[in-house]
């Protein structure tokens, strides 16, 4: 796939941190029990190729937000350069890891937070390049969204200034009601279908390139 290429990208004072959700729990993928963030993808668990994607990027630093079996994920992302939060009140949904990765202190340092969700394997990381450069050239002041022939998918950059309104969230939502809302440019970069691939059962796992323990 390409994604560990290294890319030069415009040297620029706005900064964006990447906050990877991966907390959720994986309720579709059936009475076995697996997890999709620990399925292998190029010979990883796909939570640890999603980080080390955010990694290589040109971010300022690279938050995980855990929930469901945190010491398992937490695990297999050791070593790694980054800062974890552990987010208990996952089960509730995807506002209170939202809320939790925007809190804290790396993602409060910089212009914008790039939410990423950590179980699409198809992202690299010239796909967060792309985003980087455009939420740059719009001087951190446009929402920046990853887009697949039109369809809006992940990641999405979001402005400092918009941070706030991620704390009034609940219940198992995201962040598109803000950006409805915020009145601030949008900007749709295309990245083809690495946009809209993510894994949420087994099926999907398999045919997105992954591979299941047991």
């Amino acid at each position: 796939m390409g994604c560990w290429r290294s890319i030069m990208t415009v040297a620029n004072d706005i900064t964006v941190a990447v906050v990877l959700l991966a907390a959720g729990r994986s309720t579709r993928m059936g009475e076995a029990g697996q997890h999709k963030l620990l399925a292998e993808f190029d010979g990883m668990p796909l939570v640890r190729r999603s980080a080390q994607v955010a990694i290589a990027s040109s971010a300022t630093s690279t938050t995980v937000v855990t929930g469901y079996r945190s010491d398992e994920i937490e695990r297999v992302l050791s070593s790694l350069p980054l800062h974890l939060v552990e987010n208990p009140e996952y089960a509730s949904g995807m506002a209170s890891s939202l809320i939790a990765g925007v809190s804290t202190k790396a993602a409060g340092e910089a212009d914008g937070v790039m939410i990423m969700l950590a179980d699409m394997p198809a992202i690299t990381v010239d796909n967060l390049a792309a985003l980087i450069v455009a939420f740059q050239g719009a001087q951190g002041q446009a929402i920046v969204r990853a887009v697949s022939h039109g369809q809006r998918g992940n990641p999405v950059i979001l402005p400092r200034t918009i941070l706030p309104k991620i704390l009034e969230l609940n219940g198992d939502v995201g962040a598109r009601s803000i950006i409805e809302a915020s009145g601030l440019p949008v900007i749709d970069v295309e990245i083809g279908q690495a946009a809209l691939i993510d894994v949420d059962t087994p099926e999907q796992v398999i045919t997105a390139g992954g591979r299941l323990d047991g």
